[in-house]
């Protein structure tokens, strides 16, 4: 790793996988390192919407509604394994602070300004046609409502999985289990990274005149605690707090996302179908600790049930229904002084300048916008390497699992032998790729049986996702591979035949399957439903 790079790319989120595959794509030697996993991070505790941004219109942000909605209908068409089209309700309550002129005109704009789509445009609905389609809405007020398009990415980890596989096919170089702690500088300008391994514990460095640190909520630790380096450099990040809470059907639940307004404060609750449950959120809260800790708590959890109770009068739903909780902390810019709610989403590259010459941050993106994130991103390092302009191609370039024909890919699983909830769950998870995982198995039968019976997980794809997609350990592949960890259990009744499969194909010992299945345990701490 210390040969020289023309960049670093510090962390593996979805902005920073983005980064590393366009950066290679267009001819750059680069290292991407994350102190974690991929995807570890914010990204993978949104409301995995992939939307247009219909509230910033609020803020005439015309320029990022565009730009999110032109993406929106690019990851329709590079990921469709992943990123589909779903329909939203924003019902008109007598509570609403926003009027139905004008959420009305605001859905005429969303329409304009995505005027290159293939997606339906949005319609309103009068009262009787409304509770023909969601009829557990609760009808206090309630004169109507617009129906629109956006987008949905049921699993967010898989979606920064496949940039990076597609990344290292590239040519870029992956290191996770990376934690960057230092910059390294010669006459005022930057020439590459420490980092230790948090495996081994051993220090190392990776060259290159461009370091862009790409930490989401970590922008302003990654260096700080380096003397003499970071001191006088301004904050960065004012990322809030969101929490959702992860419910089974209820009595009523719609079979749309709803977007509403809160009767309490007036903020944007959503209410989404999501893995067969609901995913139901979110809050928006300062959060200055260290991103990593961030975890719903019970004022949170009250106030979003009692939105969802209040949408939605015979869910009743209580404490007791929460499966899980999980929380993240976005990677707003620092705008003292702001409410939450209108902090500006745009990303910024943010030059340190003198003395740190060549460090750039990335400050805010959304998961939406990642891929013209990348773009400005790497047409910003070409320029300070001073060489020529390349075009990029990732608007063009489909993800690895990406497939036209799901019929052929089913019918190839189905011959190998897979059940029908183990092909469904194949393609979802992995489109073509699925049959990567069952090739993988080779003459291992053992690996083409059932994992786990209430998904249909097979053996291969646990070590699929080690040999073939950076896993390292088995929180990695429970949590951000297989999504297991997701499932109302968390695949605990199956966690001894997960240990012991994996183990034996990766040569772990009795004490290395304890450690795994231990850490993993530990990871689930970010689900956690507080008391």
């Amino acid at each position: 790793m210390a040969l020289p790079f023309d960049l670093v790319v510090v962390g593996a989120g979805v902005n920073g996988v983005g980064i590393a595959r366009d950066a290679a794509l267009r001819g750059l030697r680069v290292a991407l390192l994350e102190q974690d996993d991929i995807c570890s991070g914010v990204s993978a505790w949104s409301g995995r919407l992939v939307h247009g941004g219909l509230r910033y219109l609020e803020h005439y942000d015309f320029a990022l509604v565009r730009e999110s909605l032109r993406e929106r209908e690019t990851l329709f068409r590079l990921a469709p394994h992943l990123v589909k089209p779903v329909r939203l309700i924003m019902p008109f309550y007598a509570h609403n602070r926003r009027p139905g002129w004008l959420i009305r005109v605001g859905m005429a704009l969303y329409d304009v300004l995505s005027f290159d789509k293939k997606s339906q445009s949005h319609e309103v609905l009068g009262l009787e046609k409304l509770q023909r389609r969601f009829t557990g809405i609760g009808r206090d007020g309630l004169s109507g409502a617009a129906v629109f398009t956006d987008g949905q990415v049921e699993y967010a980890e898989r979606l920064c999985v496949e940039l990076a596989v597609a990344a290292a096919g590239d040519g870029a170089v992956i290191r996770t289990g990376a934690r960057v702690d230092g910059v390294l500088t010669e006459h005022g300008r930057v020439r590459g990274v420490t980092f230790r391994d948090t495996a081994t514990g051993e220090q190392r460095q990776v060259l290159a005149p461009v370091v862009l640190n790409v930490a989401g909520p970590w922008i302003d630790r990654v260096f700080a605690q380096q003397a003499g380096v970071w001191e006088g450099q301004p904050r960065l990040n004012g990322g809030t707090k969101g929490s959702h809470l992860v419910v089974d059907p209820f009595p009523g639940a719609p079979t749309d996302v709803v977007y509403y307004e809160s009767r309490k404060d007036g903020r944007l609750v959503l209410v989404i179908p999501w893995m067969g449950r609901y995913l139901l959120g979110t809050t928006d809260i300062r959060f200055d600790e260290e991103p990593g800790s961030a975890r719903c708590d019970a004022d949170e959890m009250q106030y979003i049930l009692d939105e969802v109770n209040s949408l939605v009068p015979e869910a009743g739903l209580t404490v007791d229904d929460v499966l899980y909780t999980y929380s993240g902390v976005r990677p707003l810019p620092y705008a003292p002084g702001v409410s939450e709610s209108k902090v500006p989403r745009s990303h910024v590259l943010h030059d340190h300048g003198d003395g740190l010459q060549g460090l750039i941050t990335v400050v805010g993106g959304k998961l939406t916008t990642y891929r013209q994130l990348a773009e400005d991103a790497v047409d910003d390092v070409l320029r300070r390497l001073g060489r020529p302009s390349v075009p990029c191609v990732t608007r063009k370039l489909p993800f690895p699992g990406a497939t036209t024909d799901e019929g052929a890919v089913r019918a190839a699983l189905r011959g190998a032998g897979l059940g029908a909830r183990s092909v469904d769950r194949l393609l979802a998870v992995y489109g073509r790729r699925a049959l990567d995982v069952v090739a993988s198995a080779g003459d291992d039968a053992e690996l083409l049986a059932v994992v786990d019976a209430p998904s249909g997980a097979i053996g291969a794809e646990l070590v699929f996702a080690v040999r073939h997609e950076f896993a390292r350990g088995l929180a990695d592949v429970m949590a951000r591979r297989t999504l297991l960890a997701f499932e109302p259990d968390h695949a605990l009744p199956s966690l001894d035949r997960i240990a012991v499969l994996l183990g034996d194909r990766l040569g772990w010992d009795e004490q290395r399957r304890k450690e795994e299945v231990e850490d993993y345990r530990t990871w689930l701490d970010h689900l956690a439903i507080p008391a």
